[in-house]
Protein backbone atom coordinates (compact mmCIF):
# COMPACT_ATOMS: atom_id res chain seq x y z
CA UNK A 1 0.00 0.00 0.00
CA UNK A 2 1.23 3.37 -0.98
CA UNK A 3 0.76 6.34 1.50
CA UNK A 4 -0.05 9.37 -0.97
CA UNK A 5 1.73 12.73 -0.10
CA UNK A 6 -1.72 14.51 1.00
CA UNK A 7 -1.19 11.30 3.68
CA UNK A 8 1.51 12.96 5.52
CA UNK A 9 0.45 15.80 6.08
CA UNK A 10 2.55 17.28 9.21
CA UNK A 11 0.65 17.02 12.84
CA UNK A 12 -1.17 19.39 14.68
CA UNK A 13 0.64 19.22 17.62
CA UNK A 14 -1.37 20.65 20.23
CA UNK A 15 -3.86 17.38 19.99
CA UNK A 16 -0.67 15.03 20.18
CA UNK A 17 0.06 16.68 23.63
CA UNK A 18 -3.23 16.45 24.70
CA UNK A 19 -3.74 12.83 23.66
CA UNK A 20 -0.08 12.27 25.84
CA UNK A 21 -1.67 13.94 28.85
CA UNK A 22 -4.75 12.01 28.56
CA UNK A 23 -1.84 8.77 29.02
CA UNK A 24 -0.34 10.33 31.72
CA UNK A 25 -3.35 10.86 33.39
CA UNK A 26 -5.07 7.52 32.83
CA UNK A 27 -2.01 5.82 34.53
CA UNK A 28 -2.73 7.75 37.54
CA UNK A 29 -1.23 11.30 36.80
CA UNK A 30 -2.97 14.76 37.36
CA UNK A 31 -3.02 17.05 34.96
CA UNK A 32 -3.95 20.76 34.10
CA UNK A 33 -4.80 21.00 30.80
CA UNK A 34 -3.60 24.55 29.09
CA UNK A 35 -2.96 23.00 25.98
CA UNK A 36 -5.91 23.51 23.46
CA UNK A 37 -8.57 26.00 23.11
CA UNK A 38 -11.19 23.89 25.17
CA UNK A 39 -13.79 26.19 26.96
CA UNK A 40 -14.23 24.50 30.11
CA UNK A 41 -18.08 25.56 30.65
CA UNK A 42 -19.12 23.40 28.07
CA UNK A 43 -21.91 23.95 25.51
CA UNK A 44 -24.62 26.00 27.41
CA UNK A 45 -27.75 24.76 29.20
CA UNK A 46 -30.18 26.40 26.70
CA UNK A 47 -28.45 24.07 24.04
CA UNK A 48 -28.82 20.93 25.53
CA UNK A 49 -32.14 21.42 26.40
CA UNK A 50 -32.87 22.53 22.84
CA UNK A 51 -31.63 18.67 21.79
CA UNK A 52 -33.12 17.01 24.53
CA UNK A 53 -36.58 18.58 23.89
CA UNK A 54 -36.42 17.73 20.33
CA UNK A 55 -35.43 14.00 20.75
CA UNK A 56 -38.65 13.76 23.62
CA UNK A 57 -40.53 14.96 20.94
CA UNK A 58 -39.88 12.39 18.39
CA UNK A 59 -37.15 14.05 15.87
CA UNK A 60 -36.51 12.30 13.10
CA UNK A 61 -33.13 13.92 13.03
CA UNK A 62 -32.33 12.95 9.39
CA UNK A 63 -30.54 14.68 6.70
CA UNK A 64 -31.06 18.39 6.74
CA UNK A 65 -29.95 20.60 3.61
CA UNK A 66 -26.55 20.55 2.75
CA UNK A 67 -26.12 24.72 3.66
CA UNK A 68 -28.16 23.93 6.90
CA UNK A 69 -31.43 24.17 8.33
CA UNK A 70 -33.12 27.70 7.09
CA UNK A 71 -33.94 28.01 10.58
CA UNK A 72 -30.32 28.37 12.05
CA UNK A 73 -28.98 30.27 9.22
CA UNK A 74 -31.90 33.08 9.70
CA UNK A 75 -30.74 32.80 13.62
CA UNK A 76 -26.85 33.25 12.32
CA UNK A 77 -27.34 36.34 10.32
CA UNK A 78 -29.39 37.84 13.09
CA UNK A 79 -26.33 37.35 15.74
CA UNK A 80 -24.51 39.77 12.88
CA UNK A 81 -27.32 42.13 13.21
CA UNK A 82 -27.17 42.06 17.30
CA UNK A 83 -23.39 41.74 16.87
CA UNK A 84 -22.24 44.18 14.33
CA UNK A 85 -25.20 46.16 13.27
CA UNK A 86 -25.39 44.48 9.64
CA UNK A 87 -28.15 43.04 7.45
CA UNK A 88 -27.24 39.42 6.85
CA UNK A 89 -29.49 37.97 4.06
CA UNK A 90 -29.63 34.29 5.76
CA UNK A 91 -28.70 33.01 2.30
CA UNK A 92 -25.29 33.86 2.42
CA UNK A 93 -24.97 31.61 5.26
CA UNK A 94 -23.43 28.45 5.22
CA UNK A 95 -23.60 26.11 7.94
CA UNK A 96 -20.61 23.31 8.33
CA UNK A 97 -19.48 20.78 10.24
CA UNK A 98 -17.40 22.53 12.19
CA UNK A 99 -15.52 25.42 10.99
CA UNK A 100 -12.81 22.89 10.37
CA UNK A 101 -14.99 21.94 7.71
CA UNK A 102 -15.75 25.53 6.40
CA UNK A 103 -12.23 25.85 5.43
CA UNK A 104 -11.81 22.78 3.53
CA UNK A 105 -15.13 23.96 2.12
CA UNK A 106 -13.16 27.39 1.25
CA UNK A 107 -10.32 26.10 0.22
CA UNK A 108 -11.76 23.33 -2.42
CA UNK A 109 -14.55 26.15 -3.50
CA UNK A 110 -11.92 29.62 -4.06
CA UNK A 111 -8.99 28.21 -5.14
CA UNK A 112 -7.37 25.73 -7.59
CA UNK A 113 -4.73 23.00 -7.07
CA UNK A 114 -0.88 25.21 -6.96
CA UNK A 115 -2.15 28.25 -6.20
CA UNK A 116 -0.95 30.24 -3.15
CA UNK A 117 -2.41 31.23 -0.01
CA UNK A 118 -0.73 33.93 2.26
CA UNK A 119 -1.09 34.15 6.12
CA UNK A 120 1.19 35.54 9.15
CA UNK A 121 3.45 33.46 11.35
CA UNK A 122 2.43 32.59 13.93
CA UNK A 123 -0.54 30.81 12.71
CA UNK A 124 -2.89 27.83 13.50
CA UNK A 125 -1.44 24.83 12.00
CA UNK A 126 -4.47 23.32 10.67
CA UNK A 127 -4.38 26.56 7.93
CA UNK A 128 -1.18 25.17 6.22
CA UNK A 129 -1.59 21.09 7.27
CA UNK A 130 -5.29 21.35 5.06
CA UNK A 131 -3.52 23.61 2.16
CA UNK A 132 -1.09 20.94 1.86
CA UNK A 133 -3.32 18.24 2.13
CA UNK A 134 -5.43 19.65 -0.30
CA UNK A 135 -2.45 20.71 -2.71
CA UNK A 136 -2.71 24.61 -2.17
CA UNK A 137 0.58 26.63 -1.71
CA UNK A 138 0.30 27.81 1.90
CA UNK A 139 2.46 31.21 2.23
CA UNK A 140 3.58 31.75 5.74
CA UNK A 141 4.51 35.63 6.11
CA UNK A 142 7.12 35.82 9.21
CA UNK A 143 4.82 38.71 11.63
CA UNK A 144 6.76 40.31 14.15
CA UNK A 145 5.52 41.15 17.95
CA UNK A 146 5.54 44.75 17.15
CA UNK A 147 2.90 44.18 14.23
CA UNK A 148 1.19 41.97 16.66
CA UNK A 149 2.15 38.97 14.56
CA UNK A 150 -0.11 40.47 12.36
CA UNK A 151 -0.15 40.57 8.50
CA UNK A 152 0.81 44.39 6.83
CA UNK A 153 0.02 44.88 3.36
CA UNK A 154 4.13 45.60 3.11
CA UNK A 155 4.99 42.61 4.21
CA UNK A 156 2.52 40.77 1.96
CA UNK A 157 3.65 42.35 -1.20
CA UNK A 158 7.39 40.86 -0.53
CA UNK A 159 5.59 37.54 -0.75
CA UNK A 160 5.02 37.34 -4.55
CA UNK A 161 2.07 36.48 -6.40
CA UNK A 162 -0.80 35.63 -4.16
CA UNK A 163 -4.10 34.21 -4.69
CA UNK A 164 -5.39 34.21 -1.53
CA UNK A 165 -5.64 36.22 1.66
CA UNK A 166 -6.29 34.57 5.46
CA UNK A 167 -6.77 36.26 8.59
CA UNK A 168 -7.80 35.75 11.84
CA UNK A 169 -8.51 38.23 14.43
CA UNK A 170 -8.71 37.66 17.17
CA UNK A 171 -5.42 34.84 16.57
CA UNK A 172 -4.70 31.47 17.62
CA UNK A 173 -2.07 30.99 18.94
CA UNK A 174 -1.61 34.77 19.64
CA UNK A 175 -4.58 35.99 21.00
CA UNK A 176 -3.92 39.35 18.88
CA UNK A 177 -6.69 41.04 16.98
CA UNK A 178 -7.02 43.45 13.99
CA UNK A 179 -8.56 47.26 14.43
CA UNK A 180 -10.61 48.51 11.64
CA UNK A 181 -8.14 50.68 10.38
CA UNK A 182 -5.13 47.50 10.12
CA UNK A 183 -8.27 45.33 8.86
CA UNK A 184 -9.26 47.71 6.12
CA UNK A 185 -5.66 47.90 5.04
CA UNK A 186 -5.66 44.37 4.46
CA UNK A 187 -8.96 44.61 3.02
CA UNK A 188 -8.00 47.02 0.27
CA UNK A 189 -4.59 44.86 -0.19
CA UNK A 190 -6.76 42.32 -1.17
CA UNK A 191 -9.48 43.99 -3.18
CA UNK A 192 -6.24 45.80 -5.42
CA UNK A 193 -4.35 42.68 -5.99
CA UNK A 194 -7.45 40.53 -7.14
CA UNK A 195 -6.93 38.29 -4.05
CA UNK A 196 -9.84 36.03 -2.34
CA UNK A 197 -9.74 36.96 1.68
CA UNK A 198 -10.52 34.46 4.26
CA UNK A 199 -11.42 35.97 7.63
CA UNK A 200 -11.29 33.80 10.40
CA UNK A 201 -13.67 34.55 13.43
CA UNK A 202 -13.92 31.69 15.22
CA UNK A 203 -13.15 33.98 18.20
CA UNK A 204 -15.26 36.72 17.91
CA UNK A 205 -17.03 37.64 21.51
CA UNK A 206 -14.35 36.35 23.30
CA UNK A 207 -12.30 39.75 23.60
CA UNK A 208 -11.65 41.69 26.51
CA UNK A 209 -10.99 45.65 26.04
CA UNK A 210 -12.68 46.60 22.91
CA UNK A 211 -14.96 43.91 20.21
CA UNK A 212 -13.58 42.39 17.46
CA UNK A 213 -14.25 43.83 13.54
CA UNK A 214 -15.65 41.58 10.92
CA UNK A 215 -14.61 41.45 7.92
CA UNK A 216 -18.08 41.82 6.71
CA UNK A 217 -18.40 45.42 8.23
CA UNK A 218 -16.30 46.52 5.03
CA UNK A 219 -16.71 44.20 2.68
CA UNK A 220 -18.92 41.62 1.15
CA UNK A 221 -16.27 39.72 -0.76
CA UNK A 222 -14.90 38.34 1.60
CA UNK A 223 -15.23 34.57 2.99
CA UNK A 224 -16.15 34.82 6.97
CA UNK A 225 -15.70 31.22 8.96
CA UNK A 226 -16.80 30.99 12.50
CA UNK A 227 -18.54 28.92 14.55
CA UNK A 228 -19.74 27.41 18.50
CA UNK A 229 -16.56 25.74 19.44
CA UNK A 230 -15.61 28.70 21.32
CA UNK A 231 -17.62 31.32 22.08
CA UNK A 232 -20.64 29.08 22.58
CA UNK A 233 -18.37 26.35 24.13
CA UNK A 234 -19.32 23.45 22.06
CA UNK A 235 -16.21 21.99 20.56
CA UNK A 236 -17.33 18.35 20.07
CA UNK A 237 -20.61 19.28 18.57
CA UNK A 238 -18.60 19.64 15.66
CA UNK A 239 -20.80 22.82 14.07
CA UNK A 240 -19.69 25.87 12.58
CA UNK A 241 -21.02 27.91 10.07
CA UNK A 242 -19.54 30.64 6.99
CA UNK A 243 -20.75 33.91 5.52
CA UNK A 244 -19.92 33.95 1.55
CA UNK A 245 -21.21 35.85 -1.04
CA UNK A 246 -24.13 35.12 -2.59
CA UNK A 247 -22.91 33.93 -5.88
CA UNK A 248 -20.70 31.15 -3.57
CA UNK A 249 -23.56 29.66 -1.95
CA UNK A 250 -24.33 26.93 -4.76
CA UNK A 251 -21.08 25.85 -5.56
CA UNK A 252 -20.23 25.36 -1.17
CA UNK A 253 -23.83 23.75 -0.65
CA UNK A 254 -22.76 20.95 -3.51
CA UNK A 255 -19.31 20.23 -1.96
CA UNK A 256 -21.02 20.32 1.19
CA UNK A 257 -23.35 17.71 -0.41
CA UNK A 258 -20.90 15.65 -1.76
CA UNK A 259 -18.09 15.84 1.47
CA UNK A 260 -20.45 15.27 4.41
CA UNK A 261 -24.28 15.43 2.80
CA UNK A 262 -25.17 17.66 5.83
CA UNK A 263 -24.25 19.28 9.27
CA UNK A 264 -25.26 17.20 12.16
CA UNK A 265 -29.29 17.60 12.88
CA UNK A 266 -28.29 17.35 16.61
CA UNK A 267 -25.78 19.89 16.75
CA UNK A 268 -27.78 22.32 14.74
CA UNK A 269 -31.18 21.74 16.77
CA UNK A 270 -28.43 22.59 19.61
CA UNK A 271 -27.10 25.59 18.20
CA UNK A 272 -30.79 26.67 17.94
CA UNK A 273 -30.79 26.86 21.44
CA UNK A 274 -27.31 28.16 22.14
CA UNK A 275 -28.66 31.34 19.97
CA UNK A 276 -31.67 31.49 21.87
CA UNK A 277 -31.83 34.65 24.81
CA UNK A 278 -31.16 32.34 27.33
CA UNK A 279 -28.15 30.68 25.68
CA UNK A 280 -26.68 33.73 25.02
CA UNK A 281 -26.86 35.07 28.65
CA UNK A 282 -25.13 32.06 30.07
CA UNK A 283 -22.17 32.26 27.31
CA UNK A 284 -21.77 35.90 28.03
CA UNK A 285 -21.19 35.14 31.43
CA UNK A 286 -17.86 32.43 30.45
CA UNK A 287 -15.95 36.16 29.62
CA UNK A 288 -15.41 37.02 32.94
CA UNK A 289 -13.78 33.76 33.68
CA UNK A 290 -11.57 34.09 31.10
CA UNK A 291 -10.78 37.69 31.72
CA UNK A 292 -9.23 36.58 35.16
CA UNK A 293 -7.49 33.64 33.88
CA UNK A 294 -5.59 36.02 31.35
CA UNK A 295 -5.26 38.52 33.94
CA UNK A 296 -3.71 36.05 36.05
CA UNK A 297 -1.67 34.17 33.13
CA UNK A 298 -0.35 37.76 31.72
CA UNK A 299 1.05 38.73 35.57
CA UNK A 300 2.87 35.57 36.45
CA UNK A 301 4.35 34.97 32.87
CA UNK A 302 6.98 37.53 32.97
CA UNK A 303 7.66 36.79 36.55
CA UNK A 304 8.73 33.38 35.93
CA UNK A 305 11.27 34.46 32.77
CA UNK A 306 9.23 34.48 30.02
CA UNK A 307 9.35 36.78 27.53
CA UNK A 308 8.09 38.86 24.42
CA UNK A 309 4.30 37.93 25.36
CA UNK A 310 1.59 38.40 22.94
CA UNK A 311 -0.65 41.48 24.19
CA UNK A 312 -3.61 38.81 24.05
CA UNK A 313 -6.32 40.79 23.32
CA UNK A 314 -8.93 38.58 22.58
CA UNK A 315 -9.16 34.22 22.55
CA UNK A 316 -7.85 32.57 25.77
CA UNK A 317 -4.18 32.02 24.93
CA UNK A 318 -0.64 33.62 26.28
CA UNK A 319 1.90 33.25 23.12
CA UNK A 320 5.07 33.86 25.08
CA UNK A 321 9.30 33.41 24.35
CA UNK A 322 10.74 30.77 26.26
CA UNK A 323 13.72 33.36 27.05
CA UNK A 324 16.23 31.57 29.44
CA UNK A 325 14.57 28.95 29.43
CA UNK A 326 15.66 27.47 26.40
CA UNK A 327 15.10 27.35 22.76
CA UNK A 328 13.20 23.77 22.26
CA UNK A 329 9.76 24.34 22.95
CA UNK A 330 8.85 20.92 22.29
CA UNK A 331 11.60 19.46 24.85
CA UNK A 332 10.68 21.63 27.12
CA UNK A 333 6.92 21.39 26.95
CA UNK A 334 7.38 17.52 27.36
CA UNK A 335 9.35 17.95 30.43
CA UNK A 336 6.34 20.55 31.90
CA UNK A 337 3.99 17.43 31.06
CA UNK A 338 5.90 14.55 32.91
CA UNK A 339 6.94 16.56 35.55
CA UNK A 340 5.28 19.83 36.44
CA UNK A 341 1.79 18.34 35.81
CA UNK A 342 1.02 20.80 33.25
CA UNK A 343 0.29 20.49 29.55
CA UNK A 344 1.30 22.93 26.88
CA UNK A 345 2.03 23.66 23.30
CA UNK A 346 5.29 24.02 21.67
CA UNK A 347 5.51 26.79 19.64
CA UNK A 348 6.45 24.83 16.56
CA UNK A 349 3.26 24.11 16.32
CA UNK A 350 2.44 27.15 15.04
CA UNK A 351 5.66 28.89 13.58
CA UNK A 352 7.68 25.90 12.50
CA UNK A 353 10.70 28.43 11.61
CA UNK A 354 10.89 30.57 14.73
CA UNK A 355 8.46 28.12 17.58
CA UNK A 356 11.24 25.99 18.93
CA UNK A 357 11.98 29.57 21.14
CA UNK A 358 8.28 30.17 21.85
CA UNK A 359 5.15 28.42 23.84
CA UNK A 360 1.54 28.80 23.86
CA UNK A 361 -0.52 28.30 27.28
CA UNK A 362 -4.37 28.50 27.31
CA UNK A 363 -6.46 29.90 29.69
CA UNK A 364 -9.80 28.70 28.70
CA UNK A 365 -9.80 26.16 31.73
CA UNK A 366 -11.58 26.80 35.06
CA UNK A 367 -10.18 29.69 36.79
CA UNK A 368 -9.10 27.12 39.54
CA UNK A 369 -7.78 25.29 37.61
CA UNK A 370 -5.66 27.61 35.62
CA UNK A 371 -4.47 29.00 39.17
CA UNK A 372 -3.18 25.35 39.67
CA UNK A 373 -1.41 25.00 36.49
CA UNK A 374 0.58 28.59 37.40
CA UNK A 375 1.54 26.95 40.80
CA UNK A 376 2.73 24.28 38.86
CA UNK A 377 4.84 25.73 36.31
CA UNK A 378 6.38 28.31 38.87
CA UNK A 379 7.64 24.77 40.91
CA UNK A 380 8.29 23.08 37.65
CA UNK A 381 10.70 26.59 36.97
CA UNK A 382 12.69 26.92 40.20
CA UNK A 383 12.60 22.84 40.60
Amino acid sequence: MRISTRGRTPPFIAMDVMAEAKRVATAGGDVVHMEVGEPFPGAPAAARMALTQALEQGAPLGYTQGAGLPELRAGIADLYRRRHGLTLDPERVVVTSGSSAGFVLAFLGLFEAGQRVAMADPAYPCYRNMMHALGLESVTVPAALEERYQPTPERLAAAGTLHGLLVASPANPTGTMLDRQHLGALVDFAAEGGLTLISDEIYHGLTYDAPAVSALELTNEAVVVNGFSKYYAMTGWRIGWMVVPERLVEPLQTLAQNFYICPPHASQLAALGALSPEGEAEVAGHLDLYRRNREAVIEALPRLGFVDIAPADGAFYAYAGLGRHGDDSRAFCRRLLHEGGVAATPGLDFDPARGGGTVRFSFAASPERIAEGLRRLERFLKG
